[in-house]
């Protein structure tokens, strides 16, 4: 007998061990002896399981098991290891070991994805491992064989093909959602950019609004001002006529004082021009003008006549009287 280094052999000879070991190398009686050979390197057992969520989804759980015999005295006691002279088992227990671990790590499944809703069981897979293979660590029946699990490890978990398009579909129409909000986000954002130009156009319209008001108040305030300035002129100007005037008036009335109760006739003849003949013969005229029912008839001669057309009176200038001068 040869054994590699990740083989525990035991030697029996009437009922007791007689040598054991990981790797030995030995002869042996082969009429009274009985070998058992126990592999104690890890070993890889994939699984799939059908199981059903929280929610009443189906669900398939896909992975492999990995395991090594840390017991190998306990698991021969417990399944035949024995080999024959060619070194094959002599019975099929070597291969039951792994559907029992198998069987055991299912039972652990069931009962963590059996806790958990559907979306999680497809999104948590660590979780799932994480509990299953704790679960795996104290679990009697795995202790008993004299085995430990190293690791449970999920490669793929899967819906039913209905309930899988559903999901899509929904995951489809979560992230149109999310890209139709973008957009309408999009929009907002230029359709606020778009509001805040206006509003700055807007509020500069109203600056340049109130501007131009200002400069045109500012102009009435000056041409107010000036008018203000003006009518002050006119009413000077008007203050200085009329005091003026009441000058020449009192003047006038001192200068006719004297005379006011002398007839006109008698002012006219003794007045500087009372000398002129065509001025006597108009005051003859108007006296006969108005003692005219008392003339029967009235002879006037051409000569007389044509020295009143030739020499008409000229009436006295009147003086100018100038107003305020405008700047």
């Amino acid at each position: 007998m040869k054994a590699a280094p990740t083989t525990y052999v035991m030697q029996f000879a009437g009922g007791n061990v007689v040598r054991e070991g990981a790797g030995l190398a030995f002869f042996y009686w082969k009429p009274s002896a009985t070998l058992v050979s126990v592999p104690v390197s890890s070993a890889d057992v994939p699984f799939a399981f059908n199981e059903v969520t929280r929610d009443f989804q189906a669900v398939t759980l896909q992975g492999q098991l990995t395991y090594r015999v840390a017991d190998p005295k306990r698991l021969a006691s417990l399944l035949d290891y024995s080999v024959g002279p060619s070194g094959r088992y002599r019975s099929d227990d070597p291969e039951k070991l792994a559907e029992r671990l198998v069987q055991v790590a299912q039972v652990r499944a069931r009962t963590v994805v059996q806790g958990m809703p559907l979306r999680e069981v497809l999104v948590h897979t660590d979780t799932i491992e994480a509990q299953v293979l704790a679960a795996l660590a104290g679990a009697e029946p795995v202790r008993s064989l004299g085995v430990e699990v190293m690791a449970f490890s999920l490669l793929s978990v899967k819906p039913t093909p209905e309930m899988a398009r559903a999901l899509e579909a929904e995951a489809r129409e979560a992230l149109q959602r999310s890209a139709d909000e973008a957009i309408y986000a999009r929009r907002n954002a230029a359709v606020e950019q778009e509001r805040r130009i206006k509003e700055s156009e807007l509020a500069t319209e109203l600056a340049v609004e109130e501007r131009q008001r200002q400069i045109r108040e500012a102009r009435m305030s000056a041409d107010i001002a000036v008018e203000e300035q003006r009518s002050a002129l006119m009413e000077r100007w008007s203050q200085n006529e009329r005091q003026a005037a009441d000058a020449r008036a009192y003047a006038l009335e001192k200068t006719l004082a004297p005379v006011r109760g002398v007839d006109w006739k008698t002012l006219m003849a003794t007045s500087a021009s009372g000398g002129d003949p065509a001025l006597n013969i108009a005051l003859a005229f108007r006296e006969m003008a108005e003692n005219a029912q008392r003339i029967g008839e009235l002879n006037v001669s051409p000569d007389l006549l044509h020295s009143l057309v030739s020499k008409p009176a000229r009436p006295p200038p009147v003086p100018k009287q100038e107003g305020p001068r405008e700047r």
